[in-house]
């Protein structure tokens, strides 16, 4: 038997099949309070759906405020609530290089109202170099590239080459003599110097760090040689004359540095990784849900102003669709299990 619930708010009839007793006049009360009950909640999910968002949404960013992945979601966080009615609230919930605050997303309620900003760190290095990764893509429904942005290599101010050719003159020239900072292990800074010596020819030492902010003092101070970061979080040091800079790790020049080149004007051939900043949902949320962001994501990317504002962070608004976003990912990935594989790269379980 089928029984035909309340349609949504385009008209459309939900449907349900179910199977009854064969004589269901005589069935027992306790029944028809079951099947009554079953239907309820099917109408009341139905209605859910439909209406979605009734109320705030949480925006989960795995990092501390200040940084890039923040920066991103506020500035997108503004505009989305203008196009789904219901305030986004951007919260930060760092730890463990941003696996915290992604197993929260993965382990919320797959209703639409906790969503993830997601990064190469937490969805490509993680999955890809844990031994016992406790998420991957599985665990979420990939909606949309928000932003990439360029990385950089930058020196400290004495260090002996101004351009990229000098600089990787100077490290084959002296093999396992210079060092570089990072995050930390397994953070995509660190993936960048083991991308980096990959493709070059190059070794370096590398020095890891419980943070970026650390880790660049350092270089700045002259106390380690090269820094691997994104480019806006360098930027005013490097216009500031603190940091040098040598190289962009982008597949294209960055804008206003037309003297800074790209692997790629080195030699280094397919050396163009981004960082980038995605919108997840977890797994299992309905599909009228994800439609509903998905539609809204498209036209909040399609802003001039949001546009302009990612553009003044030294970002590139990308706004792919959830397709194109999961064959990103996965591409990825795969990449980065080559690499890891190849420089033994391991991370602590």
């Amino acid at each position: 038997m089928r029984i035909r619930l309340p349609g949504d708010d385009l008209g459309r009839p939900a449907v349900v099949s179910c199977y009854l007793i064969p004589n269901p006049f005589k069935a027992p009360m306790k029944i028809w309070k079951q099947l009554l009950a079953v239907a309820l909640a099917l109408i009341a999910a139905s209605s859910a759906w439909a209406q979605y968002p009734t109320r705030s949404i949480r925006l989960v960013v795995p990092f501390s405020a200040g940084g890039s992945t923040d920066l991103i979601a506020r500035v997108t966080a503004q505009v989305l609530t203008k196009e789904l009615g219901q305030v986004v609230v951007v919260e930060n919930v760092g730890g463990a290089a941003g696996g915290i605050g992604t197993m929260q997303v993965m382990n919320a309620a797959p209703d639409g109202y906790t969503l993830l900003i997601a990064t190469v760190s937490t969805m490509i290095v993680y999955p890809a170099a844990h031994p016992k990764p406790q998420y991957t893509l599985d665990n979420f429904i990939p909606i949309t590239n928000i932003a990439s942005m360029p990385n950089v290599i930058s020196v400290s101010p004495k260090f002996p080459a101004n351009n990229l050719a000098e600089f990787i003159a100077v490290l084959k020239a002296s093999p396992d003599k210079y060092t570089f900072a990072t995050s930390g292990v397994g953070s995509i800074n660190h993936m960048l110097g083991e991308s980096f010596q990959a493709y070059s020819g190059t070794k370096l030492i590398h020095v890891p760090y419980k943070g970026s902010g650390p880790a660049m003092q350092d270089v700045m101070g002259g106390q380690v040689d090269i820094l691997f970061d994104q480019f806006p979080s360098s930027k005013n040091f490097i216009d500031g004359g603190r940091l040098k800079a040598v190289g962009a790790i982008s597949p294209r020049k960055i804008p206003g540095y037309p003297n800074l080149s790209t692997m790629e004007d080195g030699g280094m051939k397919g050396f163009t990784d981004e960082a980038w900043y995605g919108l997840l949902a977890p797994a299992k949320t309905p599909a009228d849900v994800i439609a509903k962001i998905t539609d809204a994501m498209k036209r909040t990317m399609a802003t001039p102003d949001l546009r302009k504002r990612l553009e003044e962070l030294g970002a590139r608004p990308v706004g792919n669709s959830p397709q194109e976003f999961t064959s990103q990912v996965k591409s990825e990935v795969e990449k980065m299990k080559v690499l890891v594989k190849a420089r033994n790269i391991k991370l602590q379980e």
